[in-house]
């Protein structure tokens, strides 16, 4: 079959949901790629006070992405500095016991539940997308109990995923991303990057690539993936001399926060198959028109969609899986109108 299909698949995954304090919209669709690799989470109830959004573009397999798509979450919401008040390290550390979750034993049962194939010399598994949303019985946190068997020593999946996600709290907006998924808030109507893309050509992680050994050949880690960051992909973070966030391939993410305000239009979150093929403030443009005539954000999301989608695969771009969620903001929150430093403003903007 190889690595697109004869013909587009443009049925879509949606869904709508909304509390007392904003409203999101979603949708995926699978488009020209063999298999639908990307997963996301739409918790509106994190608990009383905050809101979980969060996109996961697989490569090499699905798996690693569903994972991140059950459980990352449910780490943010049991880590202790979650209970303190202290978000963003507790998504931080999320992100790395993604890593951690996915080796031993209970690692490897826990992705061959997820899936319905397991190749036992790639670690590479394959399976149903699943993605949980408010009230799911998922949601709950677990203990993560150690189990002793035959797959003790799995070193956890080569494939991968990327993450970004978005935990609103009151008047705070965190977003955590490793990968080339992306956050956008428009504010005002201009579009502010709130992520930023992890590719092997930064120079921080070019350099963090070479010192740990690794090489990038024609814009790919060691030849062969396009990220500088991403969850699992174990095969790159093998060197037992370095510490997690300075292997070749890192699951550490950017954490970032905005003090959210009046002039907040609506937040955007997607994987790449859409930003190979808009802009920043192409997409924010192209949603506040949309928005004029439909007020169902997950049509608005599905037009995001079509309007990316190639007519052919001769190109490359607009053939990949795509997910995006749109998020608004459902009442003004009473704060300062400060917006974006200048200096956010130049590194974070499309040009």
């Amino acid at each position: 079959m190889g690595i697109y299909l004869s013909s587009p698949k443009t049925d879509k995954l949606s869904e709508d949901g909304e509390n007392d304090k904003l409203r999101y919209g979603l949708s995926s669709m699978q488009g020209w790629r063999a298999h639908m690799e990307d997963a996301h989470a739409a918790i509106l109830d994190l608990d009383d006070n905050t809101s979980f959004l969060g996109v996961y573009d697989g490569h090499g397999g699905k798996v690693v992405s569903k994972f991140c798509a059950k459980y990352l979450h449910q780490q943010v919401l049991s880590d202790e500095a979650y209970a303190a008040g202290d978000v963003g390290t507790s998504l931080q550390k999320a992100f790395f016991r993604m890593d951690e979750m996915m080796q031993g034993q209970r690692g490897w049962r826990e992705l061959a539940i997820l899936g319905d194939k397991i190749n036992k010399f790639s670690g590479m598994i394959e399976g149903v997308i699943w993605s949980p949303r408010s009230g799911d019985s998922a949601n709950r946190p677990d203990a993560w109990a150690f189990e002793d068997g035959p797959h003790s020593d799995f070193t956890g999946p080569n494939s991968g995923s990327t993450a970004c996600v978005a935990v609103i709290r009151h008047k705070q907006l965190f977003v955590a991303n490793a990968g080339d998924s992306r956050c956008v808030i428009s504010r005002k109507g201009q579009a502010y990057n709130l992520s930023r893309d992890h590719k092997p050509d930064l120079e921080a992680e070019r350099e963090r690539i070479l010192k740990a050994g690794g090489f990038i050949h024609a814009g790919r880690v060691n030849g062969s993936l396009n990220l500088a960051r991403a969850i699992g992909d174990m095969e790159f973070k093998q060197n037992k001399f370095l510490p997690t966030e300075k292997q070749i391939v890192t699951a550490s993410p950017d954490v970032n926060t905005v003090e959210l305000c009046d002039d907040d239009d609506f937040l955007v979150l997607a994987c790449d198959g859409i930003w190979d093929c808009m802009t920043s403030q192409q997409l924010v443009d192209f949603i506040h028109e949309q928005m004029n005539t439909e007020t169902k954000l997950s049509v608005v999301c599905e037009k995001v969609l079509d309007r990316c989608l190639a007519p052919n695969t001769a190109g490359g771009e607009g053939c990949d899986n795509m997910t995006m969620i749109l998020v608004q903001f459902k009442k003004p929150v009473q704060s300062t109108k400060a917006k974006p430093s200048q200096a956010e403003a130049s590194s974070h903007n499309e040009p």
